[in-house]
């Protein structure tokens, strides 16, 4: 990509987002000021990825800024006006308009003390790599390149507009959105953006865990995420964001020989994206899929244990795992629904192997379906993954078991509401028919009456009477006189 077809593949992508541009354009010029595209937005216009969400930035002050949109924008927000910028949206586009900043930085915490700038040029040194240091003056299409950024893009390189020391000890996210832009944009660092990341990496420690989370979601839902976890694990960083993953690599001695389980997660993440995009290739990433296909082998190490002969256990290790993950989620700041599901497949991803030959019952089976609920397609492509194996006869044979289990828990869903497997009676009914008022004594029935449909199938009413009736006499509950 030559200088003049990436600006030519720039300005053709700000095109399709004219009406929008050229009317704010037109508002600053006509108010006074110039107006910017600037930093990713004019990055990802080269690479021909452009969004609606679109960044500016501006001489305008601030309030200056909210005069010029008033008015014109659908809406506008102020939750970023203490940092010079103005949120708008128009026509379905999101736009953030920033004021020309010349921070200076503490280099203790993050924040910096904002400072408002006079040019554009100052501004663009300020930014995180050169690649994102380009800007593109709307009135006259002009380019505005003063750190090789177009050079940068062409090249896929992630160097920084001053030292790379200067840079990360302003800002240590920094490091890790290295780490991101390598799985998103498949960019490669710069020798010396990789020796400072390895010399500073414990500087990360100073950001708050709520961006670090934010940050390893754009990484691990990127178009290459193996990518940007290798170099967080070789720079230091995932010691301090995610330790259990540079935690599983493993040491192999003549003795003992077992697979790498640090490579092994790495390829079952890889696998877990590939049957992602085969099953739906119109859905975006799955994040929850991809953080329990890199993490369903932390219980590893600490469950490891060297056999007589050779060999080497892990028993239990899907427990192990499923309290690391939720430990580590949790200290991240996740969501909870996304550390309930990411924990629950980590500790469900071993169930499979106990299937064998298809020696499971359907009691089992449905067992199987009940405790994954909405995460059973989820796990599916997890237990498919997690097959890493080179002999391919084996490799097959797994697949063609598991091919068997969904084949079975099909025939089994026609026959029975496996999506939602509850007791024949519900609870009004157990009341009814014991006697008993709410409280602990229904709770139990209950889950009685659950297990005895996981065992057996449906059963008819009459049958469902007769079973709460013996379990209730075995526990001694009497049922109230004509109850």
């Amino acid at each position: 990509m030559n200088e003049r077809d990436a600006k030519q593949n720039a300005v053709a992508e700000l095109m399709r987002i004219w009406p929008v541009t050229g009317e704010l354009t037109e508002r600053f010029a006509a108010a006074g000021h110039r107006l910017f595209l600037v930093g990713g937005s004019v990055r990802d216009a080269l690479l021909g990825r452009l969004s609606s969400d679109l960044d500016f930035t501006t001489d305008a002050r601030p309030d200056r800024v909210l005069r010029i949109v008033g008015g014109w924008a659908d809406a506008v927000w102020e939750t970023g006006i203490a940092f010079g910028t103005v949120g708008v949206t128009k026509d379905g586009a999101t736009l953030e308009i920033t004021t020309f900043r010349a921070d200076s930085y503490d280099r203790v915490g993050r924040n910096p003390e904002v400072t408002f700038g006079d040019t554009v040029e100052g501004d663009l040194l300020r930014r995180d790599f050169t690649s994102n240091a380009m800007a593109i003056e709307l009135s006259s299409q002009t380019f505005v390149d003063p750190h090789d950024g177009l050079d940068a893009v062409a090249k896929r390189v992630l160097d920084t507009p001053a030292t790379p020391q200067e840079s990360f000890a302003d800002d240590p996210l920094r490091m890790l959105r290295a780490c991101r832009f390598v799985a998103q944009l498949r960019f490669e660092p710069a020798p010396r953006v990789v020796e400072a990341m390895t010399a500073m990496s414990a500087e990360i420690t100073r950001i708050t865990a709520e961006r670090v989370q934010a940050e390893l979601s754009k990484l691990i839902t990127g178009a290459d995420p193996l990518a940007g976890i290798r170099l967080m694990v070789d720079t230091g960083l995932a010691e301090h964001v995610l330790p259990e993953v540079p935690g599983m690599r493993l040491a192999i001695d003549e003795h003992h020989q077992h697979k790498d389980v640090y490579e092994h997660s790495l390829t079952v993440l890889r696998q877990a994206i590939d049957l992602e995009r085969r099953d739906d290739p119109d859905a975006g990433p799955d994040l929850v899929l991809r953080l329990a296909a890199l993490l369903h082998d932390i219980g590893k190490p600490d469950t490891r244990e060297f056999q007589s002969g050779g060999g080497v256990s892990f028993h239990h290790h899907e427990v192990v795992g499923a309290k690391m993950t939720r430990k580590r989620l949790k200290a991240l700041k996740y969501p909870k629904d996304v550390i309930s599901d990411v924990s629950q497949l980590v500790f469900l991803h071993l169930r499979f192997h106990g299937y064998g030959n298809g020696e499971w019952t359907d009691s089992a089976v449905r067992r199987y379906v009940t405790d994954a609920g909405d995460l059973l397609p989820r796990l599916h492509k997890l237990v498919r993954a997690d097959c890493t194996t080179r002999n391919k006869r084996k490799a097959n044979a797994l697949q063609r078991t598991y091919d068997d289990l969904e084949a079975r828990i099909a025939r089994i869903a026609e026959q029975e509401d496996l999506a939602r497997v509850r007791p024949d009676l519900d609870g009004n009914e157990i009341m009814k028919l014991l006697g008993v008022p709410p409280g602990p004594q229904v709770g139990r029935a209950w889950s009685f009456l659950k297990e005895l449909r996981l065992d057996r199938g449906p059963l008819d009413y009459d049958e469902a009477v007769r079973e709460l009736r013996k379990w209730a006499a075995e526990e001694g509950i009497t049922a109230a006189p004509g109850s």
